[in-house]
């Protein structure tokens, strides 16, 4: 008898497939000190997904990267990442599930040189970038390798930044405001470091005041207002909702 050909799904079929959901968070609120500032966050996040958090400063959009990240003084909710729940985890037990986090600051230290400052945070998972990916992405970095992590330019230290983070294996990003005062040819480049990395698999959450360098990275947007998600929409719904930007936003 004759074997029965195997059938490949079709390509639009597969694309039909959502992605499994890597970061889920539900009815999460968060407190500094006495002041409550995230009231029932709900959203997520799936597997391979730039999702952008838009908001006007106070909004909540940061809180809620350092809430993940168990970097609040008091949260509660849950939130899952790839399944697990990591709402009572410290914020290292939370990083060794895959999470990196950039913070506004960046946390350049100044006494190391740029190469010590990359090679600083430990490996959480199989699968982080080796220095010479990391260096073939960020030129400037090799370069720079030798130098304090002071004399490096604005944007040479948020590139280190994201680095850093690439080389632990994480492989969902919360990236808070990576483009905030920088040059407009370095926001140029941080886009297209961006696309690179959702094209390897990385999955991206962007906390950014740059509507514009955000606008056509992202595939989804949550709007944030008073430290809660009032809208939620997708790329291909991004003019429709331009209006509402404007109100929120205004941009």
């Amino acid at each position: 008898m004759s074997q029965m050909p195997s059938v490949s799904p079709s390509p639009l079929a597969a694309a039909q497939v959502p992605a499994p959901e890597l970061l889920r968070i539900s009815d999460l609120h968060a407190w500094y000190g006495e002041s409550h500032v995230l009231h029932g966050v709900n959203l997520t996040v799936r597997e391979g997904e730039v999702v952008s958090l838009l908001g006007r400063n106070g909004a909540g959009r940061t809180t809620t990267l350092r809430a993940i990240m168990g970097l609040t003084d008091r949260r509660s909710g849950s939130v899952r990442v790839a399944g697990q729940e990591a709402i009572r985890l410290p914020p290292h037990k939370v990083a060794r599930l895959g999470v990196g986090y950039c913070p506004e600051e960046r946390g350049i230290f100044a006494s190391l040189s740029a190469h010590e400052n990359l090679l600083l945070p430990p490996v959480i998972a199989e699968g982080g970038m080796a220095v010479a990916e990391i260096h073939a992405m960020f030129p400037n970095l090799a370069e720079r390798a030798t130098s304090p992590g002071t004399r490096l330019s604005g944007g040479e230290q948020q590139m280190l930044a994201v680095a850093r983070i690439l080389r632990t294996g994480a492989r969902l990003l919360l990236l808070d405001e990576i483009s905030e005062g920088l040059a407009p040819v370095i926001v140029q480049k941080l886009a297209q470091m961006i696309l690179r990395l959702k094209a390897r698999g990385y999955t991206i959450v962007l906390v950014e005041q740059n509507f514009r360098f955000a606008a056509p990275l992202a595939d989804r947007f949550y709007v944030m207002e008073h430290g809660a998600i009032v809208r939620e929409f997708q790329q291909d719904e991004l003019q429709a909702n331009m209006g509402m930007l404007q109100e929120f936003l205004g941009v």
